[in-house]
């Protein structure tokens, strides 16, 4: 397919291929969302075998297999998204080589996923593969979130930023809010909703501490939650102390009203013993949290070198764009 572009000549602008990074950006981040679905619906071995359904290319007349089948059908527009933003970063005028890589990083990440899939209906839900599969989604949404950043802004078009220790400190949240949404995963997996329907799937959970495995990994994730939002704060007043670059301070407020209401529905959905809706927006909000993160780091933006020894420096202020 590469080379009959070539040989058309066929070429995109770069408001164009903007378009089509966030068109992928935001079917990446659906299909987070339906296979949550999946799983807190019991819906994991809907399908109990892949790529076809009991056999079949149509799911039978079951509510589990259809939302099973529903969400690998809704995985193939994602997989059309993710390629298309593969191959026309290739052919985007003026070529640019970030935006090549992490368009190669997208269609790869699918094929990965599908794969992953596979083998986690074939493994029947087992917590390590169901917890990767989550995780691989993240990092591929990571990969699609830094392809259509990057594709917003040219290079040189946004100044960089003086404030050298601002920036680190907004990169250094990154660990730990991805820290914290691991450990989430393995609470999801340890739960009541780990995939299985529970009316002739046996589906394993996490239980290497027995009875108390859930409510230790909530009390764990808890306190990372908190760490988090704490450290967030933190870094929001140390952009805002005189002589600090602020341009990461919108995103980083927007991420602690989220993580505010992230805590309190997480501590309404356990004191109502996990409610599958409920645990449901609890993911929706832990991947807009996470988007948010991606955003406050793009907003910081790049490090300016340091000037020469012996150079006259004019103006040592960070830029604010």
């Amino acid at each position: 397919m590469l080379s009959r572009l070539r040989a058309n000549g066929y070429t995109i602008s770069a408001e164009t291929y903007r378009r089509v990074a966030y068109t992928a950006l935001v079917a990446l981040w659906l299909i987070v969302l339906t296979g949550a679905a999946v799983r807190l619906t019991g819906s994991g071995l809907g399908c109990p075998d892949w790529p076809k359904c009991y056999g079949g290319v149509i799911a039978p007349s079951q509510l589990h297999a259809w939302i099973e089948y529903g969400n690998r059908l809704i995985s193939g527009f994602v997989g059309l998204a993710a390629i298309a933003a593969g191959i026309l970063a290739w052919r985007r005028r003026p070529f640019r080589w970030e935006l090549a890589l992490f368009g190669a990083l997208l269609p790869l990440g699918v094929l990965a996923q599908i794969g992953l899939g596979a083998l986690t209906v074939e493994n029947d839900l087992a917590p390590g593969f169901v917890m990767s599969h989550y995780i691989l989604s993240m990092l591929i949404l990571d990969a699609s979130f830094a392809l259509a950043w990057c594709s917003t802004y040219e290079p040189g078009e946004r100044e960089r930023s003086t404030d050298r220790l601002g920036v680190w400190a907004v990169r250094c949240l990154l660990p730990i809010g991805a820290l914290t949404i691991a450990v989430g995963t393995a609470v999801t997996a340890a739960g009541p909703h780990a995939g299985g329907a529970g009316t002739g799937d046996v589906i394993k959970r996490l239980d290497f501490r027995g009875a108390d495995t859930l409510s230790w990994l909530v009390n764990r994730h808890a306190a990372l939650a908190i760490v988090f939002l704490l450290s967030v704060i933190a870094v929001t007043l140390l952009l805002m102390r005189p002589g600090g670059d602020r341009r990461a301070v919108r995103p980083l407020t927007v991420l602690i009203g989220l993580l505010i209401a992230q805590a309190a529905l997480g501590i309404t959905q356990y004191n109502l013993e996990l409610p599958a809706e409920l645990v449901w927006l609890h993911v929706l909000l832990a991947t807009i949290v996470w988007l948010t993160m991606l955003w406050s780091v793009g907003r910081a933006g790049r490090i300016a070198a340091r000037p020469e020894k012996g150079a006259v420096q004019l103006d040592q202020s960070p830029v604010r764009r």
